[in-house]
């Protein structure tokens, strides 16, 4: 018996030490109920918020999510941006001020030790960053350049060793800072090399053996730093934009229809020495950029998800970008659109299918969301009462509570013709996953057609031409004709900047 006991003490300690969930908690002093915090994997191939939590009138704020990996994370709030280092299983607690969170901030918890170095080193990072002539170092002499670069690396490396006795972190964020040091030395000599290359006018231009022993130096081990750094993903970019270019030219030629992701999977299998970590990292970077954008046309969409299954092999990087196509690609025309788990204001549930025989709109909004209340419900009231003949009309409300759902659906859609309900848990609901709606994409409008088919792909623009065209064939209206200057004026109101984010080297 003791035994049994003691085997299922053993498993519980090994459940808990996999757990790859993190509880965050905290406050911000003068922090705005509008305004959300979102948490992002700096590492990862995607720009895709991880949770979306949202604020109390005193600044309190308290969620969860999955991390992906032990690493570095993205706060996002109020526009601004910030990283914290981050482990599956913590509990931390964060503290601000609104006037300059998330630039600044303190952490509590299990993550304490390890984001006070890596802050004191960011610090120090900034003010020795100063010191630097860059521009004097990349136009200058090579050995001086090289010179510089193995000072910068002592000097950084000291600066680390130094905080991690003070401060005692984990090896992973020491490792991290190491890496995130060589990196940096090496996108400058990337640029470096690059410069001198175009300045002496020499196509062959070569930099010398020692140039090239440092820079090897710095990436012994290059399959993990891909992984772990998109900034050396994007070194490895620089060093590649010369010969691509070259390739692509000819790649390209005669042919209007050919995407950026498909000449660059081209080039990469002419790359043997290249690891397969290697191509899939930089694949994804280049997808991303390129073709995982809302003005995709279908026909690229395609081509890119045949790219994604069929060239990139490590499965976590395939999932995240498909996640991520799909976040801002959306449905493809034609496809069923999917019951959700959805609740009216008297608890009783709803089900998109009772639209069946009638084409309508999904509109997906939250109070948090400036956008809905500022811009967009006068224009839906005009759009409504122009189509409500011959379509129906779906509010989805994605707040974090069913109270908030009821006052909000209560304030803001009062007299709109149309079905008020929500969706549990808000961001986290079931109908959001289902639709691949996040914060960035609020309000958010999908037609379905009378046979409960997807016919348009997610709008955020009420005014968007193409939207209307939609609901025209749809309902077999022909909407007024809008002035093209104030046209813009709409869109510009009605856009939020974080629309189509287009995922970076960060």
């Amino acid at each position: 018996m003791i035994k049994k006991y003691l085997l299922l003490f053993v498993i519980a300690i090994f459940v808990m030490s996999c757990s790859k969930k993190v509880e965050v908690k905290g406050k911000i002093v003068g922090a705005s109920p509008l305004e959300r915090i979102e948490f992002v994997e700096a590492s990862g191939v995607a720009t895709l918020p991880l949770t979306n939590i949202g604020i109390d009138k005193n600044g309190n704020f308290e969620g969860s999510f999955e991390a992906p990996k032990n690493g570095m994370y993205v706060i996002n709030y109020a526009g601004k941006q910030s990283l914290i280092f981050l482990k599956g299983g913590q509990e931390i607690n964060i503290s601000g001020n609104a006037a300059t969170f998330p630039n600044e901030f303190v952490v509590n918890g299990d993550a304490k030790k390890d984001n006070e170095f890596f802050q004191a080193c960011q610090k120090f990072l900034m003010s020795y960053g100063q010191t630097l002539d860059v521009q004097s170092l990349v136009a200058g002499d090579e050995n001086n350049f090289v010179k510089a670069m193995q000072k910068i690396e002592a000097d950084l490396n000291k600066n680390i060793d130094e905080n991690q006795k003070k401060f005692n972190p984990g090896n992973d964020v020491v490792e991290w800072k190491k890496m995130d040091a060589k990196t940096a030395i090496l996108n400058l000599m990337a640029n470096y090399e690059i410069n001198k290359m175009q300045t002496s006018g020499n196509p062959s231009f070569k930099v010398s053996k020692a140039f090239t022993d440092f820079e090897n130096k710095l990436q012994e081990d290059k399959d993990k730093m891909v992984k772990m750094s998109p900034f050396y993903r994007q070194y490895l970019l620089t060093k590649l934009t010369p010969d691509f270019q070259k390739y692509a030219t000819t790649a390209a030629k005669g042919k209007t229809d050919i995407t950026t992701s498909e000449i660059f999977n081209q080039y990469l299998k002419t790359k043997k020495e290249m690891s397969q970590d290697t191509k899939d990292y930089l694949l994804a970077f280049v997808i991303a950029q390129a073709d995982i954008l809302p003005q995709t046309p279908a026909k690229n969409v395609d081509k890119v998800k045949k790219i994604i299954e069929e060239d990139i092999k490590d499965k976590t990087v395939q999932e995240d970008l498909k996640k991520m196509q799909f976040a801002i690609n959306g449905f493809k025309i034609g496809d069923d659109a999917p019951e959700a788990s959805l609740v009216k204001a008297d608890g009783s549930a709803y089900k998109l299918s009772e639209n069946k025989g009638k084409p309508y709109m999904l509109v997906f909004y939250a109070s948090w969301n400036p956008y809905i209340s500022e811009g967009t419900v006068p224009v839906l009231k005009e759009v409504v009462n122009f189509y409500k003949s011959k379509m129906n009309f779906v509010y989805v409300n994605l707040d974090d509570t069913n109270d908030q759902f009821k006052k909000t659906s209560n304030a803001m859609m009062k007299g709109i013709p149309g079905v008020n309900v929500y969706g549990e848990k808000g961001l986290n609901s079931d109908i959001a996953k289902k639709y691949g709606i996040y914060g960035f994409k609020l309000p958010n409008f999908i037609i379905v057609d009378k046979n409960g088919k997807i016919a348009s792909r997610g709008y955020v623009n009420l005014g968007d031409p193409e939207l209307i065209t939609v609901l025209d064939k749809q309902t077999g209206l022909a909407a007024p004709q809008v002035n093209p200057q104030m046209q813009q004026q709409m869109q510009q109101q009605m856009m939020t900047p974080e629309a189509a984010p287009a995922p970076s080297a960060k």
